[in-house]
């Protein structure tokens, strides 16, 4: 099977197609709209550091622009969407259910998130929590008073919080809906009652082999190392499946310059990458990036294909941080060309650009001045912070800022 030849660029405009991140929004977001992006994403992070919109909200905002937040919060609450561990905790559509479901019925497997020692100890207050839901309908953690002081950090739950999350790990429990994002318990049969696992679960292989169609689908071009990163699925050897793809027409062999081994193209960017081929497949959009967006959220793969060593640096002890607590990765015209650390000042109606720092070799110029202000500018307004504060900012950029002002 002969490849398509094709530059880095090239491959990162297609990865950028795929991810809806290659051009600007062409219109305004509608409620339809958010959903048929986090389909096309497979998978959307959640995460609650707050000090810019949450991690869900600000991935969607990169590629929609305006929308009103409480538009994914309905899709959950409707039943479009459910939450799972998959890459890390994801909104999930609801579709995809079947492909997660054998996590949840081994939840010995999941590490830290279950404990099976922690279910057989607390076994009768489990029971009684459960019991509770079906008699009285959905619960928060909230809703049980600690005993014994305040907590102190993520991982002090209250025992409740803990037998909640196990129920939840365990598929036992779903979330229902998010209250002021807290997540609200119900009993699985509730939010999901047309499903039967002796009628609709999927085979082991068959669930991982459309884990990594979908993580195929979602990067857009891909090699045999990225695969297991995006459902976190064990890291080993997906040659022979992708090979096995290309042959069934889901994939298209590509060799990107550079690169020693080949790679993939999902069969659903067959324009774009004919486009690519002819020279016109060009990016032209610009946006701030959650630490958690899909895009960067393996660490490897941004280096090898956008050349952007990124740590997410929130969970770093502030001495070691060498960019800031929450670090927005910059998107420019098909190039990761910076990164901004960001707070909004909600009461004060400010957003405050801590620090912003350009990749070496980027060159400031007119183009890139214009581009960045205008997404930043925007970016503000919906949050609801319009006023922009100026921290440390490269001198160059500046300049051309306040030129432009």
């Amino acid at each position: 099977m002969s490849s398509i030849h094709l530059s880095v660029q090239d491959a990162r405009h297609l990865q950028l197609a795929a991810q809806g991140l290659l051009v600007s929004p062409k219109r305004k977001a509608g409620p339809a709209d958010v959903l048929t992006c986090i389909r096309r994403m497979a998978l959307l992070q959640i995460d609650t550091i707050s000090v810019v919109a949450r991690s869900p909200y600000l991935v969607l905002f990169s590629r929609l622009g305006q929308y009103d937040p409480v538009w994914l919060e309905q899709l959950l609450a409707e039943g479009d969407l459910f939450e799972y561990w998959a890459h890390e905790a994801c909104f999930v559509p609801r579709e995809d259910y079947r492909l997660l479901r054998h996590r949840m019925l081994d939840p010995a497997a999941m590490g830290w998130k279950f404990s099976a020692q922690w279910l057989k100890t607390h076994g009768d207050e489990i029971t009684q929590i459960v019991e509770r839901i079906r008699r009285d309908g959905p619960v928060r953690a909230a809703d049980f008073e600690r005993k014994g002081g305040k907590g102190n950090g993520w991982w002090d739950w209250k025992p409740e919080k803990r037998h909640l999350e196990v129920l939840f790990t365990a598929g036992q429990l779903m979330v229902r809906e998010r209250r002021n994002f807290q997540r609200v318990y119900d009993l699985a049969e509730r939010v999901m009652p047309d499903w039967r696992d002796e009628r609709d679960l999927p085979s082991r292989e068959l669930a991982q082999r459309d884990m990594v169609r979908a993580s195929c689908r979602a990067v857009g071009l891909v090699k045999t190392g990225w695969v297991a990163d995006y459902y976190r699925l064990r890291r080993g050897k997906y040659d022979a499946l992708l090979h096995q793809l290309a042959d069934e027409g889901e994939l298209l062999p590509v060799r990107v310059e550079g690169w020693q081994h080949g790679a993939f193209v999902h069969a659903s960017l067959a324009d774009e990458l004919a486009r690519a081929q002819a020279g016109s497949l060009k990016a032209t959009h610009t946006a701030a990036l959650s630490p958690f967006d899909p895009l960067v959220w393996d660490r490897k793969r941004a280096s090898e294909l956008f050349g952007f060593d990124y740590r997410i640096e929130c969970y770093t002890p502030a001495p070691k941080r060498q960019y800031g607590y929450f670090v927005l990765p910059l998107l420019h015209r098909g190039k990761l060309v910076g990164r901004m650390d960001a707070k909004a000042h909600r009461k004060e109606g400010v957003f405050e650009i801590k620090s912003l720092y350009l990749e070496a070799g980027i060159r400031v110029t007119r183009t890139l001045a214009k581009d960045l202000a205008k997404a930043l500018q925007t970016l503000a307004n919906w949050h609801q912070t319009p006023t922009l504060r100026h921290g440390s900012i490269p001198a160059p950029l500046l300049a051309l800022w306040q030129d432009l002002v």
